[in-house]
């Protein structure tokens, strides 16, 4: 059955699409923009297009599926919700060895909700992010908040600078606004070690060394120290500002810029394009604080932005992620007194689970997060899944981590169920529709856990979805009904266009607060002198890849000089290996990337070939807890099959 309508697009994407479908789930289905939707404009992305392929493949799972000694077993709901009430009720008295495992591969606050059901159960938790905790939290030591300024405010921006977003593969509507900025007189700096598709978006390009944009920062804020000192409004309403001129006066600029690999001209043309009269806004990408020293490489770009004059200001700005759920109240989600329970670290998710005290975790709930392939280190994953006596997936797919469960429940994907989103982009918050009716016997993940609460004893009560979608828009900052939002489909929440206007900053003092440290990048290990950068995908999100989308084996790219210089020498299939293991590529060159850097198209299945973070060590970022996917080393050898 099809409705057809308007919904919303619910994928981790910052553009929340406002969507129109229409036709069937038979062949003739046709989604397309919202044309009357004041950021959709009309128009979305190819991975809109790949989900229905998703939605109607004859992969999907229809029905609960467990496993048994003679391999998996089709089974009833009843069976497989009594079976997890029955493991749950046995750890009732020991909440802790109940690990919960969310996802992240789609918003929607009855997503975010599924965690009150564990938390109400005292269950284990984790903390910390795969994706951007670096980013956001220097933005909050260094502003006090995580505020960007609208989306349009770009269009009245003289220069652009953008620090690693690839504008062709993410945010099609940040690249909609570039390219009408630059049709309005905006000139764009892109700043990356190369292999992206930011060509057609970029007036001017500095290419520099993974991992390494806080040197350049650092050398173009030397620089303009050494030149003049900023407008006084700016040194007021920054914290520690004799601090932090000496940090950066006690740096050595020739040092800094052989960190980065660039040059004295690269500097140069960087403080240009921060100085003068038009305001410059700065973009930043997620890739950049994907190292150990994530959130100082965002923290020495804030500050340039800041020092040169460009926060606070109509045009200028810095741009990350907002939180997609600022402009809903998930107070609902949180389990009544916020008691504290047992967390894990996601990104050493695997290690975690396998150094677990006392009580050991003895059964886990993985809803809509393909773990095993997205977390570093699989293999220790795979182990730690082991370890666990009961396992519970709640997957539309046989994922990688789905094939290592003992029970696998069909969930609902986009369009077949009812949700609020909110945009880490936009101020809009949207009902997404249903409009399909969902395959076989799939459900809703937050249907799961509320029918699972009524099997336990004493039950664990969850609010239903009408008093969730209700409690969600009671906030000031939408001032809208819940009859309303089903009447219009979408509403703009109350947000400044410029944050920080006339530098108050949202720190209890008011003002900015600058990095006070600078440290070094490490030396590539000896034995792997090549720089893994895992980065995404265009027509998928996270592991959303369907199977015949995907290659095996999985591509690499290098420079030409850069497979000149190393193993195998020439393009073909190679062994990409690194301290973790091994694993069978098919090696590409890429003109203007970086020396020594190997791209790899995230996301592809471990059982079909794929699963880069085999080769990925675990580790934590300097802030938020995030995963420093990309400071791995590895080295190319020639491919013994051939």
């Amino acid at each position: 059955m099809t409705t057809p309508g308007n919904t919303a697009c619910t994928m981790d994407c910052p553009d929340a699409c406002s969507l129109l479908v229409d036709g069937d789930r038979n062949g003739s289905l046709r989604i397309r923009g919202n044309p009357d939707h004041p950021f959709t404009q009309g128009f979305t992305c190819a991975k809109i297009k790949h989900h229905l392929e998703r939605v109607g493949h004859p992969d999907r799972l229809l029905h609960p599926r467990l496993r048994t000694r003679s391999g998996w077993e089709t089974v009833s709901w009843d069976r497989a919700l009594d079976l997890c009430a029955e493991k749950i009720q046995e750890l009732r008295g020991d909440p802790a060895a109940v690990l919960h495992l969310p996802s992240d591969g789609a918003k929607g606050v009855l997503k975010k909700g599924v965690g009150l059901f564990f938390a109400r159960l005292g269950a284990s938790r984790v903390r910390g992010a795969l994706c951007d905790a670096a980013g956001f939290i220097a933005c909050v030591n260094d502003f006090g908040s995580r505020e960007n300024p609208l989306p349009e405010n770009l269009l009245r921006a003289g220069r652009i600078v953008n620090w690693g977003k690839d504008l062709s593969r993410s945010s099609i509507h940040t690249a909609a606004l570039v390219r009408r900025a630059r049709k309005q007189g905006s000139r764009v700096l892109t700043l990356s070690p190369g292999g992206d598709g930011n060509g057609p978006f970029s007036d001017a390009r500095i290419r520099i060394l993974p991992g390494t944009d806080r040197f350049l920062s650092a050398a173009a804020i030397r620089l303009l120290l050494e030149r003049r000192r900023p407008p006084d409004r700016v040194i007021r309403a920054t914290r520690g500002w004799e601090a932090f001129r000496e940090m950066i006066l006690s740096l050595s600029t020739e040092d800094l810029i052989a960190r980065c690999g660039g040059s004295r001209e690269d500097v140069e043309e960087l403080l240009r394009w921060y100085s003068g009269d038009e305001p410059a806004a700065t973009l930043i990408g997620a890739g950049l604080q994907r190292y150990r020293r994530g959130g100082e490489n965002v923290r020495f770009i804030n500050a340039l932005a800041m020092l040169s004059g460009n926060v606070g200001r109509s045009g200028g700005g810095c741009y990350f992620h907002l939180h997609s759920f600022a402009n809903l109240n998930l107070d609902w989600t949180k389990a009544p007194g916020n008691p504290p329970r047992r967390s894990f670290l996601l990104p050493r998710i695997g290690r975690e689970i396998l150094e677990a005290g006392a009580p050991a975790i003895r059964m886990l709930w993985v809803n809509g997060s393909n773990v095993v392939n997205q977390a570093p280190d699989i293999r220790r994953t795979v182990e730690a899944f082991e370890s666990v006596p009961f396992k519970v997936v709640v997957d539309a797919f046989m994922t990688d981590t789905a094939e290592r469960a003992d029970l696998v429940l069909p969930s609902t994907l986009m369009l077949e169920q009812e949700d609020l989103v909110g945009s880490y982009l936009h101020p809009h918050v949207q009902l997404a529709r249903p409009v399909l009716s969902p395959p076989g016997e799939a459900r809703d993940d937050y249907r799961i856990v509320s029918e699972l609460g009524e099997r336990l004893t004493p039950p664990v009560p969850m609010p239903s979805e009408e008093e969730a979608f209700r409690a969600s828009l009671d906030t000031p900052r939408l001032g809208t009904s819940l009859e309303a939002l089903r009447e219009l489909g979408s509403v703009r929440a109350k947000r400044p266009e410029v944050p920080y206007e006339g530098l108050r900053f949202a720190h209890p003092d008011g003002r900015y607060h600058p990095p006070l440290q600078l440290h070094e990048e490490p030396e590539p290990p000896a034995g792997y002198p090549l720089h893994l950068l895992t980065l995404i995908r265009g027509r998928a999100v996270h592991s959303q890849i369907l199977p015949e989308h995907q290659q095996a084996p999985p591509r690499v790219w290098v420079s030409p000089d850069t497979l000149r210089d190393h193993p195998p020498g020439r393009e073909g299939t190679a062994r990409l290996v690194s301290p973790l293991g091994a694993m069978r590529v098919r090696v590409g060159t890429i003109e203007g990337l970086a020396h020594g850097v190997v791209i790899y198209r995230r996301g592809d299945w471990l059982k079909l070939g794929g699963g880069a973070n085999r080769l990925i060590e675990d580790g934590v970022t300097d802030l938020g807890n995030g995963a420093p996917f990309y400071d791995q080393h590895v080295r190319l050898e020639p491919d013994e099959e051939e």
